[in-house]
Formats: C-alpha cells, structure tokens, sequence
C-alpha cells in the first residue's frame, strides 16, 4: 500500500512545496520512500510501503516517452497475466511491479483496462497525450480516494488530511455527511463528512481536463433478476466457491516479495483465509488475533481452536477499555469521519502488532458476510417478511426463537415484543427494508444536533433507495440487502473506518479474498436460498470448507464483532482528553451537538462507569467525541510546519526543456537514468 496525492493546476504551475506537505500528511501510508512528478499542469506525489519489486517499484512511474505518469495506492494481483499479454502486444517491462502493468494497460486499453483489474486500488494517471487526470477507484472501495477544488485547482489525496496540507482548502463539518453518518454509519461516496471534500465513488473513474469533469463507472454491484440465478446446482456451487475462494487466497498471499501474515478472528471468514493458506501454499503461517480483557467481547476460545488445526506461529493483542480511550483520539485523526463505535480502535492496536512483528501485510476475512451473506441483518430480514405474510399467526411468531434462542430465555422479550419489534416497518415490497430498523434507530442520533447541524433536505435513504434503481427492484430481496450493505457500510466503514485506515495508521496492507473480483461475480449469481438456507448463513461457505474449518467454529453462532463503548471512556477513569473536547466551549465553538444534552448524557456515563447502558447512548457518546475530536484535530489551528515526508524524495521537474530526474528513475520502459 501507498498513499497518493497531487494536484491538477491548468493555469499556474503546481507548487512544490505544497506537494511536498501533501505527502508528509501521507508518511505513514508509505514509510518506505517519496516521490513526485511534476510539469506545467500536473503535480503527483507518492509515498511507498514497498510490498513488490521492492528495488524497481519507485513511482511516479511513466511510459517510455513519459507521455503516461502514474501514482498508485493499492495491489492489482493479477499483474503478471496482464504484464504477459502485453509482451505479446509488444509493450516493453523495465520492472516486475503492478504499477508499470498499469502504465502500459493504460496504453493499451485506455479507460478499459480498469474492467481487467483484478485487484484494489487508486490510481492517478497523468496522460499528457489527452491533458486528461484519471482518478481511478477500485470496484468496493477498498482504497480511498478524495478530492477537491480550490482556487481554480484540483487536489486529490488518498486521505483528507493532505487536502487540508492546502491552507485555502476550507474546513467545515458538512451537514448532510453528518445526516448521513447518522443514518447509515458512513456517508455514502461521493459525499464525505467534510464540506467541499468529495470521494471518487468505488468502481468509477473521474476524468479532469480542462473541459471539466466526467464521472465515469467501469463497474456496479449487480443480480441476476429473481428466480432467474444461472447457477442452480448445489453441489456444482460448493465445489466452485471453494475453488475461486482458495484462487483468491492464494493469490493474495503469494504475489509479495514480503512476508504476509493472517487475521484470525474467531469466526468462519478469517478461519477459512488461513485454512486456505495454510493447505494450499505449504508456506509457514503467521497469524494474529485481537482479544479483549473484557469476556464480553473476547473469542480467544473460538481463535485458539483454529490456532490448534492449523499449528501457525501465532501472536495475540488484548485490548483493555483504557486502552481504547487512550488510543481513539489517533484513531480519529486516522478515520477523518464520525464514528458510533469505538471498534475501530481495538483494529488500530491490531495492525500495531502486526507491524512490531516485522510484517507489513495481512490477509484477512472482510467482506464474506456481505457477498455471501453472512449478517444478523439479513436474516432478520428474511424473518420479517415471514411474519409480515400473517402477523398473529402464533407459529410465524416463534421464528424469532429460531432467529434469537435467547429470546425465549429473556424475561423482557415475550412473543408478543418479539411479533412487535419484527413486524414493525413490515413493508414487503420495500426495497430497503432489511435495513430500516438500523437506519431509524441510528437516526435517533439527530436528536442531539444543534439547529445548524440539522439539515431541512429528503431523507437520505430515500436517495439511496432511488439510486438501486428499476434494476435492483427486480432482485431476490437478499440481493437488495447485499447491494445496500455493498454501497454503504462495507467501503464507508468496513473497509475504511474499520479498515484501510486501521491498518494503514500503522504502514500494514490488508489484503481481503472474498472482495476478489472473480469471486464477487461467482457470488452474485449464486441463488439467494442457497447462500442463506432457511436462516442459516454463509450455508455454501461452511459448506464447502467442511474439511479445513472444526465444526465448532462452522456452527458457531455468529457473534458480531463489537468492543466496548462508553465503558471505554468511564470504567477505568475518563482520558485526559475527554474533558477537553465535551467542554461546554468545545461543544459550542463545534456547533453539532446540543451541551445541555450531551451534559446529560455524561452525566449518566460517569454515574454508571459506562456500564449497562443501552445501544443508543452508547452511540451517542461515540458519536459525540468522534465529532469533537475531529473538529479539535482537523478544523481548528493549523500546525505552525507543514509536514515534510522523511528521507530524500526522487524528484521528476518536467518543467522546462527537457526535464530533470534527480536521485533515481521510474520511466517504466527506459534503459537508462538521466
């Protein structure tokens, strides 16, 4: 992984300096070394955590003529097919990294070549050919990539805080980010939580001339139309999965000319990965798991059972409460969004550890339970519209039982509460309802919001809903949870909040098979009652890895992965920060949250150490302190020095006759250093 950042300036000449700042913000994207290029209109600068062709990797990289520059973020796994067809079509390799495949797929295949990726990635190509900027972004989002304008300019960053290295670029929470956030957990790309900051959405391309901008997408999630699965085959179906996700794996830990490890959560993702690695590439296995100090929360039982069947060389963190108040203010400055858990943080220590242990890559289990149907959310989906067929059937009723066996358990929850809380918005010819309960509850957040944080416009799910369009409303109902689970939660907080930027927070890559793009397809043609049978998720996974995965954790129930929140910031002490960012003046200069409320709420957090408080108020102290922290971090005073990236910067000035290249080469296709 990398970071990368630049700025497209067709009426001045791009500053250095501010390029230079851009990525110091983006060091620990890529400890491993800097470069930029610069000419008339463009400037793109990297930093570079060297994982393939650690020596010929430098970027920017260009063609032979330097007519094509490319920065990239990110792994297209499948470079060596690529790199092998184009030899054939005559282009000439200088290296053996993905980035110089792109350079020439670029040639080859111009916007094309982004449907032939196999891989996560963002990338800027400078194409001084067409005077166009392609700001590229994988298919879910793995990667992230912002940008904005200032000035008449364009900059584009892998994080918000290089935009920001800009001092004209304003810094503002925006309203509706903030709506969005407390409606679906994340904005939804292109929006962000900061005013004037857009994101390239996942699978599309931006195209920069001076003719303007063109938002142009080279791929969608999409579903058969219902009923109308090409792959009915059950058998056929297990065999299949298990081949693309061994593929994946394999692929994912073997194209590296540095050691990859492997999370190892608990549950049957992260247990398949490893299995995987562990049968099929005979390398040795190091994995590593996050525990908790806290039994509530811990699945070092489940972790250690998978540690015994595969006999990898393991490592282990175990994150207490302070420790994650301790650490969420970095974790903040990191995530640059609001936050309703604190779950991130206990990821930031996660990949610490990776990285104490000499690592600088992970595989891991992320995105199985969306393209294979793994959440809570989906099956109570699935449960609601059984009941909303004949709400007082008593039967149809305790298919909540079967959903929940606590719920028979539990005083509180009687059939009759458990009828009432599944049938409520029972709407079974709407799209979305497999996630209205999670919306409306989150929505509750708004509450809190002073009247200039609120916003007067539409509901943002009702866009949402309009952007699934006809197509999707042809779907199985479980392909429209997938989709809106694939459009909001998975690249806006899976991947980014709890993800890339957990790891990347710490110089790790995580690399993450089920996202694979054969797989992805694979999995969308599979028939929705064979990836959920019954109630029974991710059926076709545990499946087809019955062999490699104990029964113990293939039958499982599934337990979310959570931490601990208010608890966090109360049971052992509040931080010192704490009271500095929820201060009356903090929560007025801010803006966002009401005081009188949010005294309240403390009020009650200290009372209780944070404890045996309900899923509302514990998102309401997250979401507080997240918003505080990023107007403490972000929209306050600038540093007085910009930050500079560490150690020599390869320098390419084509600016002037013939251009300079200064302590190295990166002209992919050249024989010779000038």
């Amino acid at each position: 992984m990398c970071g990368i950042c630049g700025v497209y300036s067709p009426s001045a000449l791009p500053d250095v300096e501010l390029g230079l700042a851009m990525m110091g913000e983006l060091s620990h994207r890529g400890p491993d070394g800097s470069g930029y290029l610069r000419d008339e209109t463009v400037l793109l600068g990297h930093t570079r955590l060297a994982i393939i062709d650690e020596a010929g990797g430098t970027q920017p990289m260009s063609n032979e003529d330097r007519t094509v520059w490319v920065v990239f973020n990110g792994e297209i796994f499948n470079h060596v097919e690529l790199r092998a067809e184009l030899e054939r079509r005559g282009h000439r390799f200088r290296s053996r990294s993905d980035t110089e495949a792109i350079v020439h797929a670029w040639e080859e295949w111009g916007h094309g070549c982004f449907e032939r990726f196999n891989g996560q990635w963002a990338v800027a190509i400078w194409d001084r050919r067409s005077r166009e900027l392609i700001l590229s972004r994988d298919r879910l989002g793995v990667r992230p990539l912002y940008y904005t304008r200032v000035g008449g300019r364009l900059l584009f960053a892998s994080e918000v805080k290089a935009l920001f290295a800009d001092a004209e670029v304003p810094r503002r929470i925006d309203p509706l980010g903030l709506d969005e956030v407390l409606t679906f957990w994340s904005t939804v790309a292109p929006r962000t939580i900061f005013e004037g900051v857009k994101q390239v959405p996942p699978g599309s391309s931006l195209i920069v001339s001076e003719r303007g901008e063109t938002l142009r997408r080279h791929w969608r999630p999409s579903f058969p139309e219902r009923g109308a699965e090409p792959k009915q085959d059950l058998v056929e179906n297990v065999r299949e999965l298990r081949e693309a996700v061994v593929a994946a794996t394999r692929l994912r830990f073997e194209r590296a000319d540095v050691p990859v490890g492997a999370y190892l959560s608990g549950g049957i993702d992260s247990a398949v990965t490893a299995a995987s690695i562990a049968e099929y590439t005979g390398a040795e296995l190091h994995t590593f798991s996050l525990r908790f100090a806290d039994a509530e929360f811990d699945e070092g039982s489940p972790q250690a059972v998978m540690v015994d069947r595969l006999g990898s060389r393991h490592s282990e963190v175990v994150a207490t409460e302070r420790d994650i108040a301790e650490v969420f203010p970095e974790v903040v400055r990191h995530a640059e969004t609001a936050l309703l858990r604190t779950a991130p943080a206990p990821m930031y220590l996660l990949s610490k550890l990776v990285r104490d242990s000499g690592y600088k890559v992970v595989v891991t289990g992320e995105g199985a339970d969306e393209v294979l149907a793994g959440y809570d959310i989906f099956r109570e989906a699935r449960v609601r519209r059984f009941l909303a067929r004949n709400p007082d059937s008593e039967v149809r009723g305790q298919a909540v039982e079967l959903l929940y066996p606590w719920m028979k358990r539990s005083p509180g929850s009687t059939p009759a509460f458990a009828r009432s809380f599944f049938s409520r918005t029972a709407d079974v010819d709407d799209v979305a309802l497999s996630h209205r309960p999670r919306w409306e509850s989150t929505s509750v957040l708004k509450s809190m919001l002073t009247a200039d944080a609120r916003v007067d416009a539409a509901a943002p799910d009702e866009a949402l809903v309009a952007a699934l369009g006809d197509e999707g409303a042809g779907w199985d109902p479980l392909a429209q949870a997938q989709w809106l689970e694939l459009t909001t939660l998975l690249p806006g907080y899976i991947l980014s909040s709890q993800g890339d930027r957990m790891l990347m927070a710490n110089s790790i890559e995580g690399r993450f098979p089920f996202l694979d793009a054969n797989l992805v397809e694979l999995a969308s043609r599979l028939p929705a009652r064979q990836k959920m049978r019954g109630l029974d998720e991710k059926h076709l996974l545990k499946q087809a890895f019955a062999d490699l995965v104990p029964t113990a954790i293939r039958e499982r129930p599934k337990q979310p992965y959570r931490a601990p929140d208010a608890a966090s910031f109360f049971a052992d002490g509040s931080p010192d920060w704490l009271d500095d960012v929820a201060s009356q003046r903090a929560l007025v200069d801010a803006g966002v949250f009401r005081p009188e409320i949010v005294d309240r709420l403390l009020a009650k957090c200290r009372a209780r150490d944070g404890r045996g408080l309900g899923n509302t108020d514990n998102m309401r102290l997250v979401a507080v302190l997240s918003v505080q922290l990023l107007s403490a971090l972000f929209l306050g005073a600038r540093p007085s020095a910009p930050r500079r990236p560490p150690g020599p910067v390869v320098a390419f000035d084509l600016v002037g006759d013939l251009g300079q290249m200064r302590d190295g080469a990166g002209a992919a296709g050249r024989k010779d250093t000038t």
